[in-house]
């Protein structure tokens, strides 16, 4: 399914997010995650420890809930990809350039608070063995 272009300059502008995962016996399982729309694709950055990772590693699917500072959002019922090999560091650096833009220092990204170097930037990304969610969305709808 292809994301209109009201949606695609809605998630543009929105990067604030709740990701529903599954739990084994259906429960939703549900946390606060940031999105952004890189190179047509949405990606949200997590670690393999997280309880939604084992949950996608089970079960792909995942409802994203989009949303901005007011009533507007944006729901995306999706199956995710998990995209964990060695680019997954490059694609983490390319997932927060476009969250964190625009940005008065283009050589700099802010993670847990401080700005870092791009190469600082990828340590830690490797040292946290950062993945991205990659979402196909099935269905979309909502108030944007």
């Amino acid at each position: 399914m292809q994301l209109s272009d009201t949606e695609r300059t809605f998630l543009e502008k929105n990067h604030s997010a709740a990701m529903t995962t599954l739990r084994a016996d259906g429960t939703p399982h549900v946390v606060r995650v940031g999105v952004a729309l890189v190179d047509g694709k949405i990606w949200s950055s997590g670690v393999p420890g997280r309880l939604r990772t084992q949950h996608l590693r089970r079960d792909p699917r995942s409802t994203l809930f989009v949303f901005d500072a007011g009533y507007g959002y944006l729901t995306i019922e999706a199956r995710v990809r998990i995209l964990d090999g060695p680019d997954a560091p490059a694609l983490n650096l390319r997932l927060f350039e476009v969250m964190q833009a625009p940005r008065e220092d283009t050589t700099l990204l802010r993670w847990n608070g401080q700005p870092l170097a791009y190469d600082a930037f990828l340590a830690a990304m490797e040292a946290e063995h950062r993945l991205v969610y990659e979402f196909e969305p099935l269905r979309s709808y909502g108030l944007f």
